[in-house]
């Protein structure tokens, strides 16, 4: 009797909104994984738990590996990937929107027991399909104009088929914020291909600022393109206007601060160390791409990446972290606690007590994580030769933010419970 009432509990808990996407990642990065396992996906011999890592991290659009891509993985393998890679992002992006539209909603408390219920309420239901119907428009129809422009940038050097395949991948991967690559070192041995990085750049950024301000934007180039209302000034909402700004102020002070405290010694002219910086600046914060030798950073410049990836992209996108848009709260506080005003303040509007205690509680447990990681990993990985504690921190931090940068060879030479963590 125990035990029956036991599983019933269990499988109530599966039908709660909360754990949707939990249940639904777990299903997906196994079915993945045991893809990946199979023969034909791999050239040589792969381990399960490599299968499973990358499966794990391309459905959580992280872009950390143990195996290189390009070299052990099939084409099949690489396919399998770039399908997950997807449903993972469109997996994110919608059930960020849905959260973001019922947080904003004032509900009465009949709503929010049918909500306790089930997600697909009636309404919630309609609301749901129309906004996925937005969601896979504005990410297919930008992943179409990436893959063209990264299509046209390769075609010179490639062939036809191989460059189609690459720069499919890649806007995919760009887009969703993955950073998986199938060239063999990344984008380091591409970076001379200033069209292609520009691209990658620009997807970065697209996939980072979230679903709703994505649809704000693009409304906005409709009614710029139809000619109507042209003189109408500009009217984003608060969210969009927050996370443009922030993350203007994010990209060009993190390339502002490792160029202050160094790149490798790979950027000879003061032209590629602007551009290296600006490119690792926008990727640190949501995708795992690099076209510079991340391990050969000075120990500052990898812990601004750190902070970077620590922060993240914004709510409704691809990326991790802790958010933009709760960096910006946190600093509006700080503002008023040292200015002496009553009440924090953002761009005008007075914020709720309760959004600023969200958003410091989130940014104490981030931090707790992450220094819970960093002792974890520090104490399997003491004894590998040549890892110091910056590296650990990181490749914590990077799992953390679903950013997938390592400092060379990190990841590949992680021990058992190491990738199990980091999973």
């Amino acid at each position: 009797m125990d035990l029956r009432f036991a599983i019933r509990r269990s499988l109530a808990a599966l039908r709660v909104p909360q754990a949707i996407p939990a249940v639904g990642f777990l299903a997906v990065i196994l079915i993945g994984s045991a893809l990946l396992w199979l023969p034909w996906s791999h050239s040589g011999t792969l381990g399960y738990l490599d299968a499973l890592f990358t499966s794990t991290s391309a459905v959580c659009v992280t872009g950390l590996v143990t195996v290189n891509t390009a070299t052990d993985y099939t084409i099949a393998g690489q396919v399998v990937i770039i399908i997950l890679i997807q449903i993972g992002g469109l997996g994110v992006m919608t059930y960020a929107a849905m959260a973001l539209s019922v947080l904003r909603r004032r509900l009465s408390l009949r709503t929010q027991a049918a909500l306790h219920d089930s997600l697909f309420q009636k309404d919630e239901a309609r609301d749901f399909k129309r906004r996925f119907r937005q969601i896979v428009t504005i990410t297919f129809a930008v992943e179409a104009v990436g893959a063209l422009v990264l299509f046209l940038a390769l075609l010179p050097s490639t062939g036809g088929g191989p460059a189609a395949w690459r720069a499919v991948f890649h806007s995919i991967s760009a887009f969703c914020n993955a950073g998986f690559s199938i060239f063999p070192d990344n984008l380091v041995d591409i970076r001379s291909n200033h069209l292609f990085t520009t691209m990658i750049m620009v997807l970065i950024v697209l996939g980072g600022l979230g679903f709703t301000v994505l649809h704000e934007l693009s409304a906005e180039g409709g009614r710029i393109l139809g000619r109507r209302d042209r003189q109408r000034p500009r009217r984003f909402s608060l969210h969009t206007n927050v996370v443009l700004r922030t993350s203007l102020i994010l990209i060009v002070g993190g390339a502002a601060l490792m160029l202050l405290f160094g790149m490798t010694g790979g950027e000879q002219s003061w032209g590629g160390r602007i551009e290296a910086a600006l490119f690792q600046s926008i990727t640190a914060r949501t995708c795992g791409f690099n076209t510079i030798d991340i391990a050969a950073l000075p120990v500052a410049s990898l812990l601004i990446l750190a902070a970077l990836m620590f922060i993240g992209g914004s709510p409704g996108s691809c990326a991790g972290g802790v958010k933009t848009s709760s960096l910006a709260v946190v600093f509006a506080r700080i503002r008023s606690y040292v200015t002496g005003e009553e009440e924090a303040s953002l761009m005008g509007r007075r914020l709720n007590p309760d959004l600023i205690r969200s958003a410091g509680l989130l940014f104490a447990l981030a931090l707790t994580w992450n220094l819970v990681g960093l002792i974890v990993l520090a104490h399997f990985e003491k004894a590998r030769a040549g890892v110091e504690l910056q590296h650990l921190l990181f490749e914590q931090i990077s799992a953390f933010g679903t950013v997938g940068l390592s400092t060379g060879t990190t990841t590949a030479g992680l021990s058992i419970p190491g990738k199990l963590w980091i999973i």
